[in-house]
């Protein structure tokens, strides 16, 4: 049956009276990793169907899904995108226009038994040797504050989804909104809550998700970076 990956688990919560569906994954134990291009046809896969149809073919399931990061129309990365090792864009540096650009953002970076956000001059610094990474913005939180250009009264509110890794690295919270909200609202969901110290914004108003266990399958507009469990059935 689908959903079978035990380190996996979502749920519904309410924080400052907005609901929100929350995915915790146990890095230690489950095979999370970023999906762009079907790796025989080259095309986009867009979808959270066309990647459990290319898993299927492969002998596994997708367990759970998100949108992972901004994208072109073309529904290339915005961002710095690496994927099983082979880096498709650079880091892109420096403030710009839209939420990609408001400084300080970050990259989500997975390796085996670990993942991690970490802000893009620090990735640039450290650079830690992702097996998969995608760059996107703004951070939510920054060492446990949130990014210093959220404002309380902001009127800009949209769905939002987004990802918060624990210090040690074991643990990812992906979370989405089930009803538009500000960037301050968000963050402190991630800071107050789900008690992440380094958070990253994914995307606002096409944030999507994969969810066989609560039942939820989002479609909408093809996406581009994906990003979720891979569940092999004990292989």
């Amino acid at each position: 049956m689908p959903g079978r990956a035990d380190a996996v688990e979502c749920r519904e919560l309410t924080h400052a009276d907005t609901g929100y569906t929350v995915c915790e994954v146990d890095a230690t134990r489950e095979d999370l990793r970023l999906f762009l291009d079907h790796p025989e046809t080259g095309r986009r896969l867009g979808s959270f169907e066309n990647l459990r149809a290319l898993l299927a073919g492969q002998g596994a399931e997708l367990a759970f899904a998100m949108n992972a990061g901004m994208y072109h129309p073309d529904r290339s990365p915005v961002g710095h995108y690496v994927e099983a090792g082979r880096q498709v864009k650079g880091v892109v540096r420096g403030a710009g226009p839209g939420n990609f650009g408001l400084l300080p953002n970050g990259v989500l970076c997975i390796n085996d038994a670990r993942v991690r956000v970490i802000e893009t001059e620090r990735y640039i610094a450290q650079a830690p040797g992702c097996r998969d990474a995608t760059q996107s913005g703004p951070m939510l939180v920054i060492d446990g504050r949130l990014h210093p250009r959220f404002l309380k009264d902001s009127d800009s509110r949209y769905v939002r989804n987004g990802v918060g890794t624990s210090a040690d690295g074991r643990r990812a919270v992906f979370a989405v909104s089930n009803r538009p909200v500000t960037f301050h609202a968000f963050g402190r969901l991630f800071r107050d809550v789900l008690q992440t110290p380094q958070a990253l914004y994914l995307d606002g108003n096409i944030s999507r998700l994969y969810a066989p266990e609560l039942g939820r399958h989002d479609g909408g507009f093809p996406m581009g970076p994906i990003v979720g469990v891979v569940d092999r059935g004990g292989d």
